[in-house]
C-alpha cells in the first residue's frame, strides 16, 4: 500500500440501551462497531462487506462525523478527526463526501440539479460564485451528463442518471475520500457496470480514494484493492480482494462467498450453510461472535475473542483456527 489517507484504530461505536423516563437505568449497549481497525491508501479502494446490521454503514457514518466515537481514533491525512474544529473541520467535511444507495431519495425533488451539485461547494465557501458555475459544468461533464442538465429537476432523470448526479455532487468539493454506500444496488443490472466503470475512471483521473460498502461481492471484487469482511461489529478478515476470493480463511468469509452467485452457471462450489440465527449485538457474550454458528468451533472460541492478526503477508484473520 502507498501513502495512507485514512487510518481507523480500534474504532468503537456503542449505542446505550436505557429503561425508564425520569430515572434511567442503563441495561447495556448495542455494540454496532467494536474495535475495528483498517487503513485506506491514497487513490485506492477499500471494500467493506458483510450482512445487514454488521456495522458497515455505522463505520461510514463515523468517518463522516455523523456519529460520535465511543472509543478509538480515526486519522485523516495524519490528523485525529475528533480534534478538528473551525476551518480544519470545514476543510475535512469538504474532503470527505458520500454517495448513497438510493438516488431517488438522496436528491431533493425541490432543487434543480445545478443547485444540488453546488451545495457542498457553497457551504464550504472556498470558491467564488463564477467559480462555482464553472465547477458545476466541469463535474457534470465528468459524470457524462449534458450541461443543460443543471437546469432540470431530479424527477426528470432515470435512476442511473440520478446516481451520476449524486456522484457529481460528491465530486464538486474536490474530495480526497468518497464513501460509496451501496452505490449500484438500487440500479438496474444493465446500468450497474456503467456506474462502476465511471467510478473507476474518475479514480484513475483524480486519484480519489473510495470506501466501498456493498452486499454484492462481485462489485467489491471488481472495484476494491483490499477488502474487509465484517460480522457483528468486528472485522474478521482483511486481505487484498483477489486473495480473499481465492483463499478465504475465516469460516464466515467462506460461507459468505459460497452464498454468492457464481460468475458462471457451470461453476461448481461447496455450499456452506451456517446453522442458527445471527446473534444480537446487544451485550454480546464473551468469545468469538461466530462461535455459536461456526462449523469448526472449539472450547476456546467461547472464552476468548480472537484478535485480528496477520497469518500471511498482508492477510489478516480473526480466528482461533489460524
Amino acid at each position: 500500500m502507498g501513502e495512507i489517507l485514512v487510518e481507523a484504530r480500534d474504532v468503537k461505536k456503542y449505542f446505550p440501551v436505557n429503561r425508564g423516563v425520569i430515572v434511567l437505568k442503563h441495561l447495556g449497549d448495542i455494540k454496532a462497531v467494536d474495535g475495528v481497525s483498517f487503513t485506506i491508501g491514497k487513490g485506492e479502494t477499500f471494500g467493506l462487506v458483510g450482512e445487514s446490521g454488521c456495522g458497515k454503514t455505522t463505520t461510514a457514518r463515523l468517518i463522516l462525523l455523523l456519529e460520535t466515537l465511543t472509543g478509538g481514533t480515526i486519522f485523516f491525512d495524519g490528523k485525529d478527526t475528533s480534534e478538528l474544529s473551525g476551518p480544519e473541520l470545514r476543510k475535512y467535511r469538504a474532503s470527505v463526501q458520500a454517495v448513497f444507495q438510493d438516488p431517488y431519495s438522496s436528491l431533493s425533488p425541490r432543487m434543480r440539479v445545478g443547485t444540488i451539485i453546488a451545495e457542498p461547494v457553497v457551504i464550504g465557501g472556498a470558491i467564488s460564485t463564477n467559480g462555482i458555475k464553472d465547477r458545476i459544468a466541469q463535474v457534470i461533464k465528468m459524470v457524462g451528463l449534458r450541461r443543460d442538465a443543471m437546469e432540470l429537476y431530479p424527477h426528470e432523470f432515470s435512476g442511473g442518471q440520478r446516481q451520476r448526479i449524486a456522484i457529481a455532487r460528491a465530486l464538486a468539493s474536490n474530495p480526497k475520500l468518497i464513501i460509496l454506500d451501496e452505490p449500484v444496488s438500487a440500479l438496474d443490472v444493465s446500468i450497474r457496470a456503467q456506474i462502476m466503470n465511471l467510478l473507476y475512471d474518475i479514480q484513475q483521473k483524480l486519484g480519489v480514494s473510495y470506501l466501498l460498502i456493498a452486499h454484492n461481492l462481485a462489485v467489491v471484487k471488481h472495484m476494491s484493492k483490499v477488502t474487509g469482511v465484517m460480522y457483528m461489529g468486528k472485522l474478521v478478515e482483511v486481505v487484498e480482494s483477489q486473495e480473499l476470493y481465492l483463499h478465504p480463511l475465516h469460516p464466515y468469509t467462506q460461507a459468505l462467498l459460497s452464498a454468492a452467485l457464481p460468475s458462471h452457471p457451470d461453476e461448481q462450489r461447496e455450499e456452506i450453510v451456517l446453522p442458527g440465527e445471527v446473534s444480537t449485538p446487544f451485550n454480546p457474550p464473551p468469545g468469538c461472535r461466530l462461535y455459536r454458528r461456526c462449523l469448526y468451533a472449539r472450547p476456546v472460541c467461547s472464552e476468548q475473542d480472537p484478535p485480528l492478526k496477520e497469518v500471511s503477508s498482508g492477510h489478516f484473520v480473526a480466528c482461533h483456527l489460524h
